[in-house]
């Protein structure tokens, strides 16, 4: 048996968890425990939410299945085929929100999607939260259906919906759903199981922290509940959902957090806090369960884009303290990191080198911020008391530990595996850190010495950094560092490369219409790189997402930290306007950019982009 290219003949049907019920009786089972949707394909892989939850639900004895995609415009027969399981549905709009999914910057209906068998459109709804568990609640009114997942974790409580233009109330409202896990769900997941199979029933579990469920009524405000404006109440104020967010992001950072609650409509949301960061022991066992890391064989002779882009790649940690505006890792996964050990990457490793089609190269050996493993406190109680969304903005903390040795203790640990050519560092590396000056000589020397090896060593010709602007202000605003780093990192690049004869390049990411960004700063932009002898490609529009600072102050035109007006770039005109400063050396845009710049009284400008251009 062959599956999508790449399956040999180690694994049979029963390595994956069943998806028909044929396959379920492959498994000698009459019923299931727990039924899992899915809006992504089925990729038996730790980077896939399903998969993971669907493991270690295994891993405790109980019998899962799993059904990616379920059609939910024919007779339903997809959300009929298991039956009743025993315990509960779980369901997760899969690895992405799906109007981000679905949908570009301009709102423009994409024509593909990474996370289905050849890049296939159409195969999930807008909403599958809402829509699956619509369904499921019709079908088996009884049976409890518990929501994770990054659109269900975004979606927690009242939120600014970009595609559909308008705040939307907790998606607890919108969805027939009995309980929602936000965040990484291992820890949470397991507390409610063990819960259920002791006899309570869902209604009971109110308690369970990363869970969120509808309450009875609101509790007095003190340090542990803090009570939000209402959903109706920031319909009619704005102002009112910038202050949310302010509770909202700082409680979703805090290593100890309190209970938070809004109404909504003739609904209590209650929001329990986010667990502790998971210790190196609870993560490795997240990791280390027997996925085949392949695509179910269902998707024989098929190729699923995501998993093509990870196979051949490590995640050696969760969470990010960098707390970048436009970013969610840290309201999802937290900004407190939590580390594999270092025997749990070499073992995913070299499982990796026995997959099919493998020749040596690690594509990424990083995490959501590429040099952060391992990465802590100094004084946890200090950590503890601290409600900063970031831990490198405006400048990094005096209690960061920043020392890059554990990481380049790993490096050296897998590139000396026989079965390794190189390994690559795919995932953003946060230069500011890397470069940060900690006071420590120690730590000091051994951070330059990764500067160095990460680009003697890692770089596959091209290195991704993402400065995402140049002008000071926003870049305060979007809670990076200074674009002068760039070009203190650049001479790094530059020298190393120089020195051991390489020919690589750097390659910046840049977002336009980010709030506080005006049509000039992305002229400044223009200029400024253009002196770096730059013809952009990683570019990107702001495209507001749920729960985050910056869609916070695009929807509000508040910044909910200081209550400040924010301009922001919200018409497609606007939004255009700025995004063609990224194309200045294309002769298409010049007409349009010169006249932009002279009605903007910016002759300045205008020749350091086009020097010698008689202006009148």
């Amino acid at each position: 048996m062959k599956a999508n290219n790449t399956f040999d003949n180690q694994y049979k049907i029963t390595d994956w968890l069943p998806t028909s019920v044929k396959e379920m009786k492959a498994h000698g089972w009459d019923s299931v425990d727990v039924v899992l949707f899915t809006g992504d394909a089925y990729v038996d892989h730790p980077s896939f939410g399903a998969a993971v939850i669907g493991r270690l639900l295994q891993s405790r004895g109980l019998k899962v299945a799993i059904v990616p995609q379920p059609n939910w415009q024919d007779d339903l027969r997809d959300f009929r085929k298991f039956g009743e399981p025993r315990l509960f549905f779980g369901m997760s709009a899969g690895a992405m929100d799906s109007m981000v999914n679905h949908y570009t910057a301009n709102r423009r209906r994409r024509s593909d999607d990474a996370y289905t068998p050849d890049g296939r459109h159409g195969m999930r709804p807008d909403y599958p939260t809402i829509v699956y568990s619509k369904i499921l609640k019709e079908l088996y009114p009884n049976v409890p259906i518990i929501a994770g997942g990054i659109e269900a974790s975004m979606r927690r409580l009242s939120h600014y919906d970009y595609w559909e233009d308008r705040l939307r109330p907790s998606i607890m409202q919108d969805a027939p759903i009995d309980m929602l896990v936000y965040g990484m769900g291992e820890l949470p997941i397991l507390e409610v199981v063990d819960r259920l199979e002791k006899g309570e029933s869902i209604s009971q579990i109110i308690n369970v922290k990363q869970t969120v469920v509808l309450a009875d009524k609101l509790p007095s405000a003190d340090d542990d509940n803090i009570i939000l404006n209402s959903f109706e109440d920031c319909l009619k104020n704005k102002k009112l959902q910038a202050q949310n967010f302010k509770h909202i992001e700082q409680q979703s950072n805090r290593y100890e957090g309190a209970t938070l609650w809004q109404q909504c409509g003739k609904n209590i949301v209650k929001v329990n806090p986010m667990n502790p960061p998971m210790i190196t022991k609870q993560i490795d066992t997240s990791f280390d369960l027997p996925y085949t890391r392949l695509p179910h064989p269902r998707y024989k002779n098929k190729t699923i884009p995501a998993f093509e882009m990870i196979k051949f790649s490590v995640n050696m940690h969760r969470g990010c303290f960098g707390g970048c505006s436009f970013c969610t890792i840290s309201a999802h996964q937290g900004k407190f990191i939590a580390s594999r050990s270092k025997e749990s990457i070499i073992k995913e490793v070299e499982q990796i080198t026995n997959m099919p089609g493998f020749k040596g190269y690690l594509s990424d050996l990083g995490g959501p911020s590429a040099n952060m493993y391992m990465m802590s406190g100094k004084d946890l109680n200090t950590c503890k008391k601290c409600m900063k969304p970031s831990c490198l903005h405006p400048k990094p903390c005096p209690n960061l530990n920043a020392n890059h040795a554990p990481l380049l203790d790993i490096y050296k640990a897998v590139d000396s595996l026989p079965q390794i050519k190189k390994s690559f560092i795919g995932s953003g590396v946060r230069y500011d850190l890397s470069m940060h000056h900690t006071g420590d000589a120690d730590v000091d020397r051994i951070n330059a010495k990764y500067n160095e090896e990460l680009i003697i060593k890692h770089v596959s010709g091209r290195l991704k950094v993402a400065p995402e602007h140049t002008c000071d202000h926003v870049l305060n605003l979007m809670r990076k560092p200074s674009f002068s780093l760039y070009y203190d990192f650049k001479k790094i690049f530059d020298r190393v490369n120089r020195v051991n004869g390489l020919n690589q390049q750097l390659i910046p990411y840049f977002i336009s219409s980010h709030p506080g960004c005006r049509e000039v700063d992305m002229a400044e932009l223009a200029v400024e790189t253009k002196g770096l002898n730059l013809h952009l490609e990683q570019v990107q529009d702001f495209t507001p997402t749920p729960m985050t600072l910056s869609t916070e102050i695009y929807y509000t035109g508040i910044h909910p930290y200081t209550g400040e007006k924010v301009f922001t770039a919200t018409t497609r005109d606007e939004k255009l306007a700025q995004r063609k400063y990224f194309f200045w050396y294309d002769r298409a845009y010049k007409f349009e950019i010169t006249q932009s710049l002279k009605k903007l009284h910016r002759n300045d400008l205008l020749r350091k982009l086009f020097p010698g251009k008689q202006i009148n």
